[in-house]
Order: C-alpha cells, then structure tokens, then sequence
C-alpha cells in the first residue's frame, strides 16, 4: 500500500485499474502526509466506500485536520475501523524488552540565543515578504531552507557560521550525558539529519578521547557491515549515524541507549531509527533520549507531531507514526513555528 497512498501518482492509478474477486492492501503506515493516503488505500480495497477525494475531502479530512471537528473523525472511525487489522510490534514479538522514551530541554548557550533571535527576525521579514510575492505554496522550499537554518543553530551555530566562538548547549549536554552513560556501561547510537553536526561531535569525542564508530551515505556497504559486527561485539561505545543513511537495514542490538541529537520532520524515521537497537536480539531495555534546545522551532515542531500523532491515533484506535513533511504544513502551522 505504501505504493498507492499517492492517489495521483501512476502507481495508484495502474493498480487500480486490477479487476480482481478481492482486494486487500498491506502497510506499516497507513497514514503518513495526510488522510488522503488513507483514502487511496480505501480507494483501491472499497472504491466509492469513502466517496470520491473530494467529497471524503470535504466530509471528513478538512474537518479533522483544520477544525479538529470530533463528531467527522468518530464518524470515520466507525466506517474504516471494521476494515483494519492490525498487530503492533510488542504483540508479534513478545520476548521485546520495553522501549523507555523522554525528551530532554536543553538551554541553550547566551552566544547561541543571540545568533538564533537574530536569525529568527531575519527569517520573519524574508518568509513574509517571500509569501506577499508569489504566494504560500510557491514559498514552501525557501520556508524549508530558513526552518533548516534554524534547527542548525539549535544544533550547533558553528555548522554554517564561519567566525562562530560560541559554544552550543546541546553539545555540553551531549558531552555530560555521554560521559555518564557510558560509565554506566551503556552502549549508545547517537542519530542526525546532519552530517556537519555528526562531524563536529566526532571532535569532540576525539577531544574526550572516547572511541566511536561513524556511518552516513558515503560508507560503502560492505564498510557497513563489518561496521555492525565490530560494534555488536563490544569494541566501541558509541555509534555516530546519519539519520537518512541509517534509518534501516542495521541490526545493532549492541547498544542499548539511543539519542536522537535532532529532530526530523517525519517522527516515522526516527522510529525506525530506533528500531536499529529495538529489535529481535535485544537483551536490554531501550532508552530513547530525544534532545531539543528550549523555547526554539525543535520544541515547536516536536509538540505540532505529538499533536497530529493524537489526531491519528484518535482515527486507528491504537499508536501509530505520522510523517509530517514540511511540504504537508498547512500556512498556519508554517507560521506558527515563526512566532
């Protein structure tokens, strides 16, 4: 199905035209950008179940979505739920140890708060002259790069500031959080969307003399593997990987702590990211340690996906990820992130 959710795409509509006695669709994530990848799905199983887009657009998405309306997501609970089976990960595998979750808030440094307050009015006048010129939906790439920015300087300013000095607050808690987990015999998988910040805290950990492994797109594959056997057998403690080139195919229940560094738009790849450490050959329990700098666009964004991950579990009965991709936003949620 996961082919399909993309109701204009040639995928969706070749599959479609299959004449068959029965239909049914397979997925992890039913709904990923919006409800209307729920729709497809229903489209191809039960065509004219759900109605066409638009009227399904009208009746139910648009309510749900921008009205929060109760009485459209109870009525569409009632027609998809007798049509969905469902079996979470923790019922297929019982002998799963339990996955422990928290977000830590980190302050950051008075040199960072200045560069990101000055960063974040310059993004205001540009966003809003840019939407003033050629509309929200042509602007949404140059909102996609400003955010970008901004969750840099939560990570570290120095990534893109030449002449920065400053230092970062997430990285000083990185370094104190390390240094205690480790001396508490944890093993770690340290994720990022960005390559630049993984550089920067292989530094530091040269500087702390902790012994680390490294991993992002360039690493050839058979690299990768001898990679994993080596950090499965114990012979370093932290594991450093791109978010986007480690996200699946590594089975590394060798560690037992894993920190999301930064977080990523689709809360679905974090999960998966996750699941490198939580997985079958897990022996421990998983701790998930996601960091946000405080009162920044990473605590904004982490609340709006916690938001809509409630709205969809509300819809599937039962915990589920949402990919809430940039693109997807709708103007007042873009905005928001800006105030």
């Amino acid at each position: 199905a996961q082919q399909i959710k993309n109701a204009s795409s040639i995928n969706a509509s070749s599959v479609k035209k299959i004449k068959a006695r029965g239909y049914f669709a397979l997925t992890g994530t039913p709904i990923e950008n919006s409800l209307t990848e729920l729709w497809s799905i229903f489209d191809f199983i039960m065509p004219g179940y759900l109605f066409n887009h638009s009227k399904f657009s009208k009746i139910y998405e648009k309510p749900i979505v921008k009205d929060n309306d109760k009485e459209a997501l109870e009525e569409l609970k009632r027609h998809i739920n007798p049509f969905i089976l469902r079996r979470l990960k923790k019922d297929v595998i019982k002998e799963l140890p339990p996955k422990i979750e928290q977000k830590f808030l980190v302050e950051m440094t008075e040199d960072q708060k200045k560069v990101y307050a000055a960063y974040l009015n310059s993004a205001r006048r540009e966003i809003n002259q840019e939407i003033k010129s050629i509309g929200f939906d042509r602007s949404r790439m140059k909102i996609l790069s400003v955010l970008t920015r901004l969750r840099q300087i939560c990570c570290d300013p120095s990534v893109f500031i030449e002449n920065y000095r400053g230092k970062s607050g997430k990285m000083i808690a990185l370094k104190d959080l390390l240094d205690q987990t480790i001396s508490q015999g944890h093993r770690v998988l340290l994720f990022s969307q960005f390559t630049s910040v993984l550089k920067n805290i292989s530094k530091m950990l040269d500087e702390s003399q902790i012994v680390y492994m490294y991993l992002d797109g360039s690493t050839k594959s058979k690299e990768r593997i001898d990679m994993v056997k080596k950090f499965n057998t114990g012979s370093t403690s932290v594991f450093l990987i791109s978010l986007k080139a480690g996200g699946t195919g590594l089975n590394l229940t060798g560690a037992d702590v894993v920190i999301h560094f930064d977080p990523w738009w689709n809360p679905a790849v974090e999960d998966q990211a996750t699941d490198r450490a939580h997985r079958i050959g897990q022996k421990n329990t998983v701790e998930v340690i996601k960091l946000l700098s405080q009162g920044t666009i990473e605590e904004k964004i982490f609340n709006l996906q916690e938001k809509k991950k409630r709205m969809i579990n509300d819809i599937i009965n039962k915990d589920m990820n949402i990919n809430n991709s940039i693109t997807k936003m709708t103007q007042d949620e873009l905005e928001s992130l800006f105030l």
